[in-house]
Formats: structure tokens, sequence, C-alpha cells
């Protein structure tokens, strides 16, 4: 991993091959009340995984890369470095730090699903490691989906307890995210709630083969339902 202070070009992993036929949605609302028949062929999905350091984010995005075959885009990445220097050095970012690197992963993803040329079709969808630990930092991330009906934003929280998050963190080797970031992030962490209707949530305590089988059937659940709502 970087280490503080250090910057490299912005991780994207693009897939070789898609292991899920189709990424499909039913009907989208437009810039009006108008609602407008959307093909499940014709909609694009942002996978975004989020949680505390030491959750699984980075490992589980890869996952659903693979599985779904589509780019993936590593949130740490995008921190300026700046805001990786602070961490290194033991102190919390603040809600200023992290505007710009929420918006500049955002624009990161939209960018992905803009087809390059009429030749060269766009990715069905995107998977995005953020950690995304406060609900507004999530309606930064929803706002890709403003203005185009045919994207659909979902989150993947990853919740772990406290002890466990801390025990991975002080396992990791040169990261600039150190055990005591942990703290701040727990503090700052909004779970999630059932007013945020596009938030699937994953005990990922297990090891790592139940965790991604846990995470993929939650997300096929999802995509099923999307395509039963477009063959009506």
């Amino acid at each position: 991993m970087l280490s503080a202070g250090e910057r490299q070009p912005p991780t994207v992993i693009d897939p070789s091959r898609t292991k899920v036929s189709a990424l499909s949605h039913t009907t989208a609302p437009s810039s009006s009340s108008t609602q407008v028949a959307m093909s499940s062929d014709n909609l694009q999905h942002i996978w975004i995984v989020t949680g505390p350091a030491g959750s699984g984010k980075s490992t589980v995005g890869i996952y659903l890369h693979q599985q779904l075959g589509v780019p993936f885009l590593e949130g740490d990445d995008y921190h300026p470095a700046s805001n990786k220097a602070k961490m290194g050095s033991g102190i919390p970012l603040t809600d200023a730090d992290r505007w710009d690197w929420l918006i500049a992963l955002r624009n990161a993803a939209t960018t992905l699903l803009t087809p390059t040329s009429p030749s060269t079709p766009a990715p069905r969808g995107v998977v995005v490691a953020c950690s995304a630990l406060k609900e507004k930092y999530r309606d930064v991330m929803r706002l890709a989906a403003y203005g185009t009906p045919n994207v659909r934003i979902h989150f993947v929280y990853l919740k772990l307890d406290r002890s466990t998050l801390f025990a991975r963190v002080s396992a990791r080797q040169a990261h600039y995210m150190k055990p005591g970031m942990v703290e701040s992030q727990l503090k700052d962490l909004e779970e999630p709630g059932s007013a945020e209707w596009d938030v699937l949530t994953v005990d990922v305590h297990a090891e790592a083969a139940v965790v991604q089988k846990d995470v993929m059937t939650a997300v096929q659940s999802v995509l099923a339902g999307y395509e039963a709502g477009a063959s009506l």
C-alpha cells in the first residue's frame, strides 16, 4: 500500500470477462415526474463497497469486479497526498478533507460509465471501494445518478465489530492507516438505517470465502429484482 505522502496513479481495474450476464433494472424517473421505461440492457450500476478501515472493502470490491466483469476503483488512490499524510500521522480527516476526495472518486466512476466512442460501449457498471462513513458522504456519491436515469447506485456496507477492526488494521504492514485511526473512523461512522433503501448490509465476521459468497448473494438478489421488474 502507499505510505504517507506518496502519490501514484489511481487504480482502475478493467474486467477481463463478464460472469454476470446482465446488470439490470426496471424503470427510472426522468428529470420530470414522468416514468421512463428502461431496458435492463441500458442500465449501469455503481456498487460502492463501504465500511471503516479493516472491514475488507478492497478485498470485497476486487471480488465483485471479478464476478460482475466491471471496472474497479480503489478509493484510497483518490486521496490527495495531504490526506494521506494526515492519516499517516494519526490525524483524523475532517469533512473538509473528504469533500474533494469524494467528488474526485464520484467523477472517476461516472467517467468510466461514459462511452469513449460509438464502437466502444461503456461498461454496465463499476465497483468502488469507499469508506463513505457518514450519510452525507453517501449522499455525495448518490449524486452520480443525478440527471442520468440509466444509472443506479448501490452501497454494500461491510459490518464488523470494533475489536476485529482493530485487529485487522494492526496486522497490516506499510499502510498509512494506523490502528489508532480506526477509533476516529468509528466515531464518524453513521451506520446506514432503514431510510437508506439503496444499502445492502453484510456481516463480514466470517472467513473471506463466506463473506464473498454472502456479498454476491445479496448483489444477485438486487439484480434479480430489477430483471423481474423489467420483464413485467
